[in-house]
């Protein structure tokens, strides 16, 4: 399984980097993605995820070729 990550906002700024790719075997959520990438950082309270465009939970599973996102919680003035 081959899965693009991406990263935008502060989450690109704080790791470093705007995106990752991992290959993976078996079932995979999105919270197993971040860690299988992040493995020293933990996973931002309230981060929003979106795979292949549309935003998604956590618990998530993902599929090969899938593009997970993860972005920083918006607010606005």
């Amino acid at each position: 399984m081959s899965i693009k990550i991406r990263y935008f906002a502060s989450l690109k700024d704080s790791l470093g980097r705007s995106e990752d790719d991992l290959a993976w075997t078996g079932l995979l959520s999105v919270r197993d993605v971040w860690q299988g990438v992040n493995a020293t950082k933990p996973l931002p309270n309230n981060v929003l995820v979106a795979v292949n465009m549309d935003y998604v939970t956590l618990d998530h599973l993902v599929k090969d070729e899938d593009e997970v996102a993860f972005f920083p919680p918006v607010t606005g003035g």
